[in-house]
């Protein structure tokens, strides 16, 4: 898949496939609400970074923005289900640092655009 050679999409990339696979540890009842909203997210996010990459440099700023406000909302979301104990702590720190390395990378793409 040549298109996961941009560096952030090969990370929101991985970060859905780990979210993926913890999936089965999720409580039933939690399955189908929070864990849900946030795969929809990341997934949400994803589609933003591939669209971005296609678009011209004046027309990817509001795309990036887009998909920074979703890095948002999975954060805070991310949170909720780590103090609902929907995600242990140590799978919590896991994500959250490439949430983190998926917001810094982000922050960089649109610096980069502003200045342009």
């Amino acid at each position: 898949m040549e298109e996961l050679d941009i560096p952030i999409l090969k990370k929101a990339y991985n970060l859905y496939k780990d979210f993926y696979g913890f999936r089965n540890n999720v409580p039933r009842q939690d399955r189908f609400t929070i864990w849900q909203r946030c795969e929809n997210i990341i997934l949400e996010m994803l589609e933003n970074i591939i669209y971005a990459s296609q678009l011209s440099k004046s027309e990817k700023l509001p795309v990036l923005q887009k998909a920074s406000l979703e890095l948002s909302f999975l954060r805070v979301f991310l949170r909720l289900c780590k103090e609902t104990k929907v995600l242990d702590t140590r799978k919590y720190i896991y994500l959250e640092e490439a949430v983190d390395e998926i917001g810094r990378m982000l922050g960089g793409w649109i610096k980069s655009t502003k200045d342009h």
